[in-house]
């Protein structure tokens, strides 16, 4: 990173107003639901067979290489197929196809008492496959098998527009939240606990404050309301000063997206892993924008016509995978909710013819990794993958503010992220 840097962040219009105080829809799960064996680009091997009867909690699936993630049936009924559907990493994957029988019947789940010990805590967090809720879906109990976290940071900022998820899981949910806090807390085995939320969320700071007013560990953080300040090297600077070369840890730091507190305590409490999510589903391509409570495994198509269908004013839409900024845009609304899915955003296409680029230096100015994109990309059009790996390409976090602030409309991100794909292939 340069020592000349511009802001690397800034406001954007987050539209939450859409869907951050209406009712939250609990979707009940249709006849099928389709768990995709998906977790980065790893392989994730299926536990059953066609015929298996399940229930919901049984393990069906798992990644098991240098991380463990077992995947679990959000639903009790016949495991009907293991087939290839479209995924939102815009790729066929085999999905789990499991027949409802609407019994809703749950396996013998084990739970884990407020007085376990760290360990205990850490041990159960793997076994539930929990993972990070705020979309990139990073195995928990990796971030706190250390003894060298100082600051517990939990995210509560969901700086994407659109996006209200966490907030409204919060706000639902929080004696879960709390519980989930000191859970994490003591996992960590910190010795401060900073709760990041922008400063606009009131009623939300007011709500956590009176909550946790008898901890005297906890501290809720307001920050400003610019983006991407949910992201960990952004949010660790804001509330600490401090920078890192590759993981909070390497500055005493471990953050926990708030989601995943909330999933922490219900696992603790019912045996429940993720099998059920919060999804805001929303944009001016949607009729009635909500939150809406589903099964992992519902696809987008019902989330979309539980919200009252497409609108139909407008001609073409782009179906995004996650909000606006950092999701990718889908072809087919038959991708399925994963347990770290958070949003499906459905937005007005435009059809933009790119200028040449203009050297401003704003993408430099504006991103929040300190990189040069229009160099990246530049780079990598020039078929030079040594020059673009000296630019430090795989750094960049896919955030979107390099595209968003190009007054050429150029897709920069979307041109790193085909030179990061490049860069992964020669190590194959």
């Amino acid at each position: 990173m340069t020592f000349l840097v511009g802001p690397m962040q800034m406001h954007l219009d987050g539209h939450k107003e859409l869907t951050a105080h209406n009712e939250i829809i609990e979707l009940k799960p249709k006849e099928r639901v389709y768990v995709p064996l998906l977790h980065g680009n790893a392989v994730v091997k299926p536990l059953v067979n066609v015929g298996d009867k399940v229930k919901i909690g049984d393990r069906i699936a798992c990644r098991d290489d240098h991380f463990y993630v077992p995947f679990f049936a959000p639903v009790s009924g016949e495991v009907v197929a293991i087939e290839k559907h479209m995924s939102c990493a815009l790729k066929p994957v085999d999905h789990i196809v499991i027949a409802n029988d609407g019994k809703d019947e749950k396996a013998d789940l084990a739970t884990l008492d407020e007085e376990a010990k760290r360990d205990d805590i850490i041990d159960f967090m793997k076994d539930k496959g929990l993972v990070g809720c705020g979309g990139a879906g990073f195995p928990t109990y990796i971030k706190y098998q250390t003894d060298k976290c100082s600051t517990l940071i939990i995210n509560a900022v969901e700086c994407e527009p659109y996006i209200t998820a966490d907030a409204r899981m919060i706000e639902t949910r929080m004696d879960d939240f709390y519980r989930g806090v000191k859970a994490l807390i003591k996992a960590s085995n910190c010795r401060e606990c900073l709760i990041g939320i922008k400063e606009n969320k009131t009623e939300l700071i007011a709500l956590l404050k009176e909550r946790f007013k008898d901890e005297a560990m906890v501290k809720i953080c307001p920050l400003k309301d610019v983006y991407p300040m949910g992201w960990e090297r952004t949010l660790v600077y804001a509330l600490l000063k401090k920078r890192y070369d590759k993981l909070p840890i390497e500055v005493g730091v471990i953050v926990s997206n708030a989601t995943t507190a909330i999933m922490l305590a219900q696992a603790m409490t019912s045996g429940l892993p993720i099998y059920e999510k919060m999804v805001t589903v929303s944009g001016e391509g949607v009729k009635n924008p909500h939150n809406v409570l589903c099964r992992v495994g519902t696809t987008y198509k019902e989330l979309i016509e539980a919200c009252g269908g497409y609108n139909e004013n407008i001609s073409k839409l782009a179906l995004i995978a996650g909000g606006p900024m950092m999701g990718n845009t889908v072809t087919k609304d038959e991708v399925a909710i994963t347990p770290f899915a958070n949003a499906v955003t459905v937005l007005k296409y435009e059809d933009i013819k790119p200028l040449a680029c203009l050297r401003c230096g704003a993408c430099i100015d504006h991103c929040p990794s300190g990189l040069q994109p229009v160099n990246i990309n530049k780079a990598f059009k020039a078929k030079d993958l040594d020059l673009v790996k000296k630019l430090k390409a795989q750094d960049c976090i896919e955030c979107g503010m390099c595209t968003y602030v190009c007054p050429s409309k150029i897709a920069v991100t979307e041109g790193i992220r085909r030179a990061k794909r490049s860069l992964a292939l020669l190590k194959k």
